[in-house]
Parts: C-alpha cells; structure tokens; sequence
C-alpha cells in the first residue's frame, strides 16, 4: 500500500475503542474508563500509527491497575493501523467524581428508592446496640 494511502489511527478512533473498556469495579454497570474520566489524554505518533494512552487512576492504591493497563494496550491494538501502544499511569491530575459524565454518574447511582429502607434498617440497628449498652 503506498505511504499515502496508508490508514493513519486518530484520537477519536482510539477513545471510541475505550467506550468498550470497562472498569473492573463498574463492568456490571457497563461504565466504561472514558464514562469515568479515567483517561487524561490520547496522542497518536506523527506516524499515524504509534499511540499514547493517559491514564488516571480513582486511587493510588487501585488494585486493578495492571489489569486495566493491559486491557487498554490489548484493545487499542486491535485497532487497524495501530503499531506500538503505550498505556501509562499518569499522577499529575488527580481524579475527582466531577471527571465523570452524566451517564456514568446515573448508571452508579441507586436510586433513593433502594437506599431508604437500608438506611432505616441501620438505624434501627444503631438504636437497638444503644438500648443493648445501657
């Protein structure tokens, strides 16, 4: 294939492929790394082909980082064209809820439907242990 027509890789193409990468603590939920925030930046090389992932982490003491590195580099290779990924765990920003968007934030949010009678029950247990130490 000629150089001019070869298939060049764009950020919108790589962060579309991370709407598929799930946080592990949020797959059952469908949320992806992009729906959290977790991603700082995407740059692809002036080769068209090499790319660069920024990741944030919701934690410095998340115990899936190693997986979701290797998640990212695993499925932005999959994207025709890529060559060398490089997915790295970036510390200059710090990740906030704020970072996510609307329908993350709906999809991890339970409704106050759910939590009302939660609530009652651990007050109710509050009271009882506060009769119980009297």
């Amino acid at each position: 294939m000629p150089e001019s027509e070869e298939r060049h890789v764009t950020p919108e193409q790589v962060l579309e492929v991370l709407q598929t990468c799930y946080d592990p603590c949020c797959k059952e939920r469908s949320v992806s790394v992009v729906e959290l925030g977790l991603i700082q930046g995407v740059q692809v090389a002036e080769n068209g082909h090499d790319v660069r992932v920024e990741l944030l982490l919701t934690s410095g003491w998340c115990p899936f980082s190693t997986h979701l590195l290797q998640m990212i580099d695993q499925h932005v290779s999959e994207i025709e064209g890529v060559g060398e990924v490089d997915t790295e765990i970036v510390w200059n920003t710090v990740w906030t809820p704020e970072r996510m968007t609307a329908s993350a934030k709906e999809k991890l949010t339970l409704p106050m439907a759910q939590l009302l009678p939660l609530r009652q029950r651990r007050l109710e247990r509050e009271a009882q242990a506060s009769q119980n130490s009297i």
